[in-house]
């Protein structure tokens, strides 16, 4: 059974709600202005490295004017690695994706959901101990059906998420 403070999200002007609620709010946002581009975009951080905190984000960015976010807690865990640490990253990120994704389906009809990209972004980087899990993780993510980032192009999980662990 999940934790109730796990199926919270936050919006930093709009409070806790939870993921229906998230895609009303990100439906409205969109319809705001719904002849702009946008991308969605998921993305986990975790502090801490023997027992962490994971924080997941959803976004949306409309290209070139801004955009909104949502953030839960995931869950708190022991972390055994870096690595052990990144791959629950993407597993949460990914988890979430495909219940964010089912649940926009009831919004927008099939093709008007695939003219928006929806990225995960990965807090691993060509630079630090990350360098080697690029190649692995972009295969798990692209081999679920997502365009994944990586930095410094995943500000979901770098800059959005990070903010909140």
């Amino acid at each position: 059974m999940k934790n109730s403070k796990e199926e919270q999200f936050n919006s930093p002007t709009k409070g806790k709600m939870s993921l229906d609620r998230v895609i009303k709010e990100l439906s409205a946002y969109i319809e705001e202005d719904p002849d702009r581009k946008y991308s969605l975009v998921i993305g986990t951080d975790a502090n801490g490295s023997k027992v962490a905190d994971f924080i997941s984000a959803i976004i949306v960015h409309r290209i070139g004017f801004g955009g909104i976010y949502f953030w839960k807690k995931a869950k708190r865990r022991k972390v055994y690695s870096l690595r052990d640490k990144i791959y629950e990253e993407v597993n949460l990120s990914l988890i979430l994706a495909q219940e964010f994704i089912g649940k926009l389906k009831n919004h927008f009809n099939e093709k008007k959901l695939e003219s928006y990209d929806l990225e995960i972004h990965v807090d691993v980087g060509k630079d630090g101990q990350t360098r080697e899990m690029i190649k692995e993780v972009i295969g798990i993510i692209r081999g679920s059906g997502f365009e994944a980032r990586t930095k410094p192009d995943a500000y979901g999980a770098s800059k959005i998420a990070d903010k909140y662990t």
